[in-house]
């Protein structure tokens, strides 16, 4: 009597059991499907360091082991995280437990720490990768690698600096400097870098000139020559300004030295590619070249 009593039990119970599994298919479709988009999603994002991973085995036997046994592992540990859904459902947790214990593993998988993702290459590798690039007649890379880092060092008032170089060309700069009898023996500078170009320029924040320029020097873009412009009227407006005015005025005896602030041709090249379409880089002021 008690074994029939069990056996019914047994078959009470197990329609429910089916029910929450059938209950957990959708949502183990869903992780399936999300396994599938953040595998497509990982792939597309790594596709460089596929590319040269799998670029290295091809021609090396121990990375192509390490490229096939990566792969079947995270295919492997995918699959598991679907499949431990129905498990656990079968086992009595709640069906959005079981979901929500598998979307967690299935990040863990899909999205691996950073390290592990972009294995940093040893200065070696980083060399030949370059190499081999540098062969590659097919290759379609026309922007300096250094570009993209340098926009992100670039303040907006430091852009509007080097549109008005481009199509402005050289730029007129003065120092004051001490002059007289005295100044012919030894002069000393009473005022360096003085320019117009902050008002040129339009730049938001005129104080900030002086350390604008400067950045732009350290980032390659600009250089400051010795030489003066050939024009002499491109000083006339500098020289009657304020800052320059009092600093002349500060001392008996004054001289004022005439400089220009030019782009490098790196500087050029990086406007031309990063700031202006291509129709405008025709006819554009030039530069002299920095000096050695």
């Amino acid at each position: 009597m008690n074994t029939n009593g069990n056996d019914r039990t047994e078959r009470d119970r197990a329609p429910a059991v089916w029910e929450g599994a059938a209950d957990a298919l959708p949502g183990v479709a869903r992780i399936a499907g999300t396994a599938w988009l953040r595998s497509a999603s990982w792939a597309a994002g790594s596709s460089a360091r596929s590319a040269r991973n799998l670029a290295r085995a091809l021609t090396d036997p121990t990375a192509a082991g390490e490229l096939v046994r990566g792969v079947a592992t995270d295919l492997a540990d995918a699959t598991r995280a679907i499949s431990t859904v129905a498990a656990k459902v079968s086992s009595g947790v709640p069906i959005p437990m079981a979901l929500f214990e598998a979307s967690v593993t299935l990040t863990s998988v899909m999205t691996p720490e950073e390290p592990e993702r972009q294995r940093e290459l040893s200065l070696r590798e980083r060399g030949e990768d370059l190499l081999r690039r540098s062969r590659d007649v097919w290759s379609e890379d026309v922007a300096h690698p250094a570009y993209g880092r340098i926009l992100d060092e670039v303040a907006p008032d430091e852009a509007r600096i080097l549109m008005l170089l481009l199509r402005g060309g050289p730029q007129p700069s003065v120092d004051v400097r001490t002059g007289g009898p005295v100044g012919m023996v030894s002069s000393s500078l009473l005022s360096a870098g003085l320019t117009m170009i902050g008002p040129r320029a339009g730049v938001r924040y005129l104080d900030e000139v002086p350390a604008y320029l400067n950045n732009l020097f350290r980032l390659g873009l600009i250089w400051f020559s010795r030489e003066q412009l050939e024009d002499p009227l491109e000083y006339q407006v500098v020289e009657a300004q304020p800052d320059v005015l009092e600093a002349m005025h500060s001392v008996r005896f004054a001289k004022v030295i005439r400089r220009s602030i030019h782009l490098t041709p790196f500087g050029t090249d990086f406007c031309k590619t990063c700031l202006v379409d291509a129709e405008e880089t025709k006819d554009l002021p030039e530069h002299e070249v920095p000096e050695d």
